[in-house]
């Protein structure tokens, strides 16, 4: 692998995030923040590595993200669909292993929209025979 930077965008539900590669130690920053700082929950942290801990290349790159829009939980998928698309720039040969763990696929669930007559999505008013 050639001194580069690998690229990759991530999205889901109102989430984007635009993931740079580069060789490195294993250092992840979020919004020019350490991963610690930005995300609060263990949770998200472990899903934002899922992708460098499935290909085994945690301490070979370090990870810069610009990410904006929704929420952490969002902003957490975004960033591991991203890191694996730039997974592929680095190399083609991670794609078996990206694909089996479906970290490749656009999680297409979105917010669902108000319909009129009702309190949200689906909420109905309260009902009442008198």
């Amino acid at each position: 692998m050639e001194s580069a930077r690998y690229y990759g965008t991530g999205r889901r539900k109102k989430s984007i995030a635009r993931v740079y590669l580069m060789p490195g130690t294993g250092k992840v920053t979020i919004n020019k923040r350490d991963i610690d700082d930005y995300l609060g929950m263990e949770t998200l942290k472990v899903i934002v590595r899922q992708p460098l801990v499935a290909t085994e290349t945690v301490d070979k790159f370090d990870v810069l993200v610009n990410v904006r829009g929704g929420g952490y939980t969002g902003q957490a998928g975004a960033i591991r669909h991203g890191i694996a698309r730039a997974l592929l720039q680095a190399d083609a040969e991670y794609r078996p292993v990206l694909k089996a763990a479906g970290f490749l696929t656009r999680d297409p669930r979105m917010k669902e929209r108000k319909k009129y007559g009702l309190k949200a999505a689906r909420r109905a008013p309260q009902f009442s025979k008198r």
